[in-house]
């Protein structure tokens, strides 16, 4: 079975519907599977629900199916630097499921492991808990919260191979891993394609088996979500002299 497609156009071919609902990896601009993300926009689908940590920024990652209108509901944890995110929710056009940032990640991979609920205490006696299950264990009270399946999961992975295995570097090791396992059907975008064999088995962080589909992008864009700089006017004094150099 042939999993790596020629691009994100080709590896999305016959997976998107309108109203379907898409786990997209990536925390901030870290991670995120941008070329998946512009297929999805080019494709012109519809009233889509995405489950990520948040939605991009004006412009850039998820932002770009905002502009668009194509998302219909969020579930998310941050609304964090995106415009466009807050003006639509603000204005009823935008429906947002919020969670706290553990709870969306346990959800993801309680769906992924196949549990359909959990109880936590992240949230009770807060909005969070208002319409869902509160049970009493051991004199403390839980909240209930469903796992999380998605129809299509895209991911970003550092290194694949083309058999499906990936690894992720650094940040981005984020929401990917749950959220590859979490997808009715996932499709990988991997910066380093090699063979089967290349990796080292116990450096493999998702396996093939939970990748349908993958694209390779060797040049993939790095974001910088908030660029700050200061601009020094002497060298910082050796630590302990109180001194300026």
């Amino acid at each position: 079975m042939n999993k790596v497609y020629a691009d994100a156009g080709s590896a999305l071919a016959g997976l998107l519907k309108d109203g379907m609902t898409i786990m997209a990896g990536g925390f901030g601009l870290c991670g995120i599977p941008e070329s998946l993300i512009l297929a999805i926009r080019d494709s012109g689908v519809k009233n889509l629900t995405i489950v990520s940590n948040n939605c991009g920024i004006d412009g850039v990652g998820l932002g770009v199916l905002l502009n668009t209108r194509q998302i219909k509901k969020m579930i998310s944890s941050y609304v964090g630097e995106n415009k466009t995110f807050m003006q639509q929710f603000l204005a009823n056009e935008l429906e947002i499921e919020f969670n706290p940032q553990g709870t969306l990640a346990e959800r993801i991979r309680a769906g992924g492991a196949g549990i359909p609920a959990f109880f936590t205490k992240t949230g009770v006696g807060t909005k969070i808990s208002e319409g869902k299950d509160v049970r009493e264990f051991d004199g403390e009270r839980y909240v209930m919260e469903r796992g999380l399946v998605a129809d299509l999961s895209i991911v970003h992975a550092y290194r694949g191979d083309t058999e499906g295995n990936l690894v992720y570097r650094k940040t981005a090791r984020n929401f990917n891993p749950p959220m590859a396992t979490a997808g009715k059907v996932t499709v990988a975008e991997v910066e380093h394609l090699v063979q089967p064999g290349d990796i080292n088995p116990d450096h493999i962080i998702t396996p093939g088996i939970y990748v349908q589909r993958m694209i390779h992008v060797p040049a993939a864009a790095k974001h910088i979500e908030q660029r700050t700089v200061r601009k020094r006017q002497k060298a910082d004094a050796p630590a302990g002299t109180g001194e300026e150099v």
